[in-house]
This record gives C-alpha cells, sequence and structure tokens, in this order.
C-alpha cells in the first residue's frame, strides 16, 4: 500500500507531527490555575460531590475535572470558571452581580482607546 493512502504507522506519524507543543507558562500563571484548583477540590469535597458528580453538572470527563484540580493550565478556562460558578466559587473577587459590573466597567475603558493598534511606519519620534 504505497502512494497518497495513509498506512497506520503514516496514520500514527501524523497525529504525532500535529500534537500541541508544551508551552512555558509563567510561575504566576502556574500559581494561579493551581490555587483556582484547590478551590474547585475543596469546595467540591466540602459539599461531599463525587467528582463524577461535579462532572456530569459541568458537562465534562472526569479526567478533565482532575486536571482541573491538579491546576493543569491546558484545560479550557471556561470549563475551568464553569465548575467554579456551578461550587459558588467567586470569580475575581465578585459573585455573578459584581461580575456583570466589571464586564460593563471594563467595556467602558476599553471604549477609550482606539479600536486597532497598528506597527509605527517610520521612526517613533519622542523628542517632542
Amino acid at each position: 500500500m504505497s502512494g497518497g493512502r495513509y498506512t497506520i504507522d503514516k496514520v500514527s506519524e501524523r497525529k504525532y507531527n500535529h500534537m500541541r507543543r508544551p508551552h512555558p507558562y509563567s510561575p504566576q500563571t502556574i500559581d494561579a490555575v493551581r490555587v483556582l484548583g484547590l478551590e474547585v477540590a475543596h469546595a467540591r469535597r466540602s459539599r461531599r460531590w463525587t467528582e463524577a458528580q461535579l462532572a456530569e453538572r459541568v458537562g465534562i470527563s472526569a479526567v478533565t475535572l482532575r486536571n482541573i484540580e491538579r491546576g493543569t493550565p491546558t484545560v479550557g478556562i471556561g470549563m475551568v470558571f464553569e465548575a467554579a460558578t456551578i461550587l459558588g466559587i467567586d470569580l475575581f473577587g465578585a459573585d455573578g452581580d459584581g461580575l456583570r459590573s466589571m464586564v460593563e466597567r471594563g467595556r467602558d475603558r476599553l471604549a477609550l482607546l482606539p479600536a486597532r493598534v497598528r506597527e509605527p511606519t517610520g521612526p517613533v519620534r519622542d523628542d517632542f
């Protein structure tokens, strides 16, 4: 079987070459993800929920939930926030109403800035 067809070996090689490469996360990012993961684990255990129960409520697998609780930085942020929200963990130090208010303030602040940022076309003139 030669030519353009994929054999098992070619498929495996192709999948391997397209796998995500490890990303170097900053220590602050690692610590923040771990803190939130520990908060999720604590809240789940305080409620005496099993991993399977919380995973079902969030709509994720138990493996993904374990990764959240371990502070694995590659888990989707939406899944992490959903788990925290279901457990009643305040995000950014605010409850639901506080978060909505923070979104509005953030939009207002962003509206004050240019919509686009472009590379300078010539030398920067800062001799004023």
